[in-house]
């Protein structure tokens, strides 16, 4: 039997080296590279799987080869920049720029623009987040006192105070979390 061929005709050998992980360098905008960067941190995705996602598409590869034919580059500094990407990925995407007589760093960059509409919702989604996280310390506030009210009604040793108790101490927690959260989402707060 083949080594690369097995009774699944979706798993083989080759498809499996297909998925392993090589270096490949880029020149792009920064705001390119801080893009993808930025997606991936929000998401908790890493960003070989993004980048893996975006060329593994041929239709949109296709519409990207469109734009990218008409595409002028301004004047912006472009950086070099290594990604991980699979080994799939990286044949794909040289095989497309050779097809479409494309510079493989463009067909790179407008992939990665494509991740521009989930950047900008985002960042809506993280404003709510901050405008949420003062309403919870408001309500924050208003709980200190009413747990120093309890407190003095009925003592710290009473069962309804204590579950009080554990009900603010998650409440704190929850919020903890969010301000890591938006603490974390901070990366997007320069995208327009």
């Amino acid at each position: 039997m083949n080594e690369s061929k097995s009774k699944n005709p979706d798993i083989s050998l080759d498809s499996l080296k297909g998925m392993q992980s090589v270096r490949a360098t880029f020149t792009l905008p920064k705001h390119t590279i801080n893009l993808l960067s930025a997606i991936a941190n929000q998401l908790g995705v890493k960003q070989k799987s993004i980048f893996d996602h975006l060329v593994e598409n041929r239709r949109i590869l296709d519409q990207i080869a469109d734009k990218a034919r008409k595409y002028q580059p301004k004047q912006k500094p472009r950086k070099q920049k290594t990604f991980v990407l699979s080994k799939n990925s990286l044949t794909r995407l040289d095989t497309f720029a050779k097809e479409h007589k494309l510079p493989r760093d463009v067909l790179v960059e407008f992939s990665i623009k494509q991740l521009h509409p989930l950047i900008v919702q985002e960042k809506e989604k993280h404003e709510k987040r901050k405008t949420l996280l003062q309403e919870m310390e408001k309500f924050n506030e208003s709980g200190t006192q009413f747990m120093k009210k309890a407190r003095y009604l009925v003592g710290e040793e009473d069962s309804i105070y204590q579950k009080l108790e554990y009900v603010f101490a998650l409440y704190d927690k929850n919020m903890d979390e969010l301000k890591n959260r938006i603490e974390k989402g901070k990366c997007m707060e320069d995208f327009h």
